[in-house]
């Protein structure tokens, strides 16, 4: 009976149920934001534009709907994935002004809108095979640059979507890009609970479609 006990004893040890403790382990495994990404699907991936420096930058969708982005990211003339977005406007972090992106939200949901986590594109990595070529003129920087900047404008970048214009009006519609700031951290709650800080520089990029 002894000899049983034991043996059982042993085979409870030996036989540690691996595999519970991995998940565990995994969320561990999340440093920063850019890893917290990578478990997100990812909406888009290229360029961001300002004057004439240049920002790889990866965008993975926090909430919303993958139509909007698939149908506003696109160059109209070619049909074709948009490799870069440029920044020609700024809208001031202002409440009223917040009160409105708010508001868009709202009436395009649930599937007018998206919600994405920009971060550095990285060289190696997930999403980076399709990373188009800097065009002659633009100065290649890091992402947090442009950070930086729209954090001491006081402004979100604003992009009129798609580019180059559309016929009609249902294909319309603006992606703003937020630097960390009140509003944009509402989107990151589950980030902060599974980090503890989001150190790691970033947007928030809001897409929402026109509607009519």
């Amino acid at each position: 009976m002894k000899r049983q006990n034991s043996e059982r004893n042993h085979r409870t040890t030996e036989a540690e149920p691996k595999p519970l403790e991995e998940p565990k382990h995994e969320t561990k495994k999340l440093k920063n934001l850019s890893d917290y990404a990578q478990t997100l699907q990812l909406g888009w991936n290229g360029l961001l534009v300002l004057k004439n420096s240049c920002f790889p930058t990866s965008m993975h969708i926090l909430e919303g709907d993958q139509g909007v982005i698939s149908s506003l990211l696109k160059d109209h003339t070619s049909g074709s994935k948009l490799t870069q977005l440029k920044i020609a406007q700024r809208l001031r972090l202002d409440q009223p002004k917040l009160d409105e992106v708010t508001r868009r939200i709202k009436q395009g949901s649930p599937n007018g809108y998206a919600v994405l986590l920009a971060t550095q594109a990285t060289p190696s990595g997930l999403g980076t095979e399709g990373m188009p070529t800097v065009e002659p003129g633009l100065q290649r920087r890091l992402l947090r640059n442009l950070v930086s900047y729209l954090k001491q404008k006081q402004a979100a970048g604003v992009i009129s979507l798609p580019v180059g214009g559309s016929k009609g009006r249902d294909g319309t519609g603006m992606l703003y890009a937020f630097p960390p700031c009140e509003f944009s951290q509402q989107y990151l709650q589950s980030a902060l609970r599974t980090l503890g800080k989001l150190e790691e520089e970033h947007m928030v990029i809001v897409i929402v479609r026109d509607t009519a």
